[in-house]
């Protein structure tokens, strides 16, 4: 179990950090294992990504969130497990 929480308004910048903040500590029970909040200014207003992570498979850091894409610049929180890692893994490093 893990949890997400994502929180968008025109306010001002520090009320949606501290109310996404507030959410995603309300939610440490369900990710007692990491959490990460980010604040992104999008299209006149501002808006805060929270994730809290129950490690099951990766424990590495390497599934810390919110995740970013660099070249993209896209931000993601989710929630969900991949049960067919190990195939799909195999199938597309034999694709290369």
């Amino acid at each position: 179990m893990c949890g997400i929480a994502g929180f968008s308004a025109g306010i001002a910048p520090e009320a949606v950090e501290a109310t996404t903040a507030r959410m995603t500590a309300a939610m440490v029970h369900r990710g007692p294992d990491d959490g990460g909040v980010e604040f992104l200014r999008v299209d006149g207003g501002y808006l805060g990504l929270g994730a809290r992570r129950l490690a099951i498979q990766d424990v590495s850091p390497a599934g810390h969130q919110p995740m970013h894409d660099p070249q993209t610049g896209n931000w993601l929180v989710f929630n969900g497990e991949i049960y067919n890692f190990r195939e799909l893994r195999s199938e597309l490093t034999t694709r290369g």
